[in-house]
């Protein structure tokens, strides 16, 4: 009998609320029977993925086997593609506290990195098991500065990974986490790292719908910050969220200070001519400038160097729904279809679901991006 291999793909499933509630417990019963619920697997298959008889998953499953072995839990955590310490087990990593400082420091620059590069489901794989175990070191009373510092940045960075890879209905798992990080914090004294986490939690939470609250969170953030560089994150997320709203004075002084910014502020791939260009031309068309918005799509930015493939994608969304308003049908179905093309390469649902809301007069394109969103969905499922 043919198995996946349970550490291929995201791990977005144990992310959820319900999971964490599940792994909080560290209960390995509720883990098995909550792994193949997600997965439709009858106990027989899951016997067969961890080497066990099926009498013997059904025995650990009803809490009438134990299993205490630290190799045998190894075994599991790792089929299950779940980090030891969910189960209890720790490493020398964790005794070392300079030691797993130093593993998370890079396991977050190595997720942005990898995120910034287009590959967002590989970042959640790898942000993940690092929040586990901080949740886990947490939970155990590991509470001194360092470790909260890391497991706000950690929450916050998997919390925008998932912003990525997750189809609309889903965001609001990725609003959740970036929440728990503004929550941790809060409770520190660290202005910038406060800021931080609440521009991603106000960009998730505009993602997810929830515009109002992301303007309040975008505005607390703006003004918690003290350099160029940290208003200017800011202050673009700020008019996005603003021009998504229909927030016309806040979008339009919002885009005012970033264009006075670039001047002062370090290009970034949040912040630079390009993604400013964009974050206008969406506004503009949702605050009912239409005609605003067509003359400025023909004064279009080259991307530079630090432009991610998210944001090329994004502009060409953004830059075929206004090519549509123009009447430019040959043009505007260019532009969809080579986002389309990237955001399934990248494994980016919620864009291909802007390219079947805009696409009603571009049939064909339309039926491309529903059969994408099928297949990404697919992926996410599996």
């Amino acid at each position: 009998m043919a198995h996946r291999d349970p550490n291929t793909g995201i791990r977005w499933h144990w992310t959820t609320p319900r999971a964490q509630d599940i792994l909080r417990r560290r209960s390995l019963p509720e883990i098995l029977v909550f792994h193949r619920q997600l997965n439709r697997l009858p106990q027989e298959e899951l016997g067969a993925l961890l080497g066990y008889s099926t009498s013997y998953i059904s025995r650990v499953e009803t809490g009438s086997r134990t299993i205490t072995d630290i190799g045998a839990l190894r075994h599991i955590a790792k089929r299950l593609g779940l980090p030891p310490h969910v189960l209890g087990i720790t490493d020398e990593a964790d005794a070392d506290h300079h030691a797993m400082i130093q593993f998370g420091d890079s396991v977050l620059r190595l997720a942005e990195i990898t995120r910034q590069a287009g590959q967002a489901a590989a970042a959640v794989d790898e942000l993940w098991p690092l929040v586990a175990r901080l949740e886990a070191r947490a939970a155990d009373g590991h509470t001194d500065a360092d470790v909260l510092r890391l497991l706000a940045r950690a929450r916050v960075g998997l919390g925008v990974a998932l912003g990525h890879v997750l189809p609309e209905e889903r965001l609001v798992t990725a609003a959740h986490w970036t929440g728990k990080g503004v929550a941790v914090a809060r409770r520190l004294d660290d202005r910038a790292l406060h800021a931080h986490a609440l521009r991603h939690h106000g960009n998730e939470l505009r993602k997810a719908g929830l515009h109002y609250a992301a303007l309040e969170r975008l505005g607390r953030a703006r003004d918690l910050s003290r350099t160029p560089d940290e208003r200017a994150a800011a202050v673009i997320l700020l008019a996005r969220a603003a021009g998504t709203a229909g927030a016309t004075a806040v979008f339009d002084d919002a885009v005012t200070e970033s264009g006075r910014l670039l001047d002062t502020a370090a290009t970034t791939a949040l912040f630079s001519e390009f993604t400013l260009h964009e974050v206008q031309l969406r506004g503009l068309a949702a605050t009912g400038r239409v005609p605003d918005a067509v003359e400025l799509l023909e004064h279009a930015p080259a991307p530079g160097l630090q432009t991610s493939p998210q944001w090329r994608i994004i502009s060409a969304i953004t830059a075929g729904q206004i090519l549509l308003r123009r009447g430019a049908r040959g043009a505007a179905g260019e532009q969809m279809r080579m986002a389309l093309h990237g955001a399934e390469l990248h494994r980016l649902p919620h864009q291909v679901q802007r390219v079947i809301r805009t696409g009603t007069s571009l049939p064909d394109v339309r039926a491309q991006a529903q059969g994408a969103l099928d297949r990404l969905r697919a992926n996410i499922a599996a």
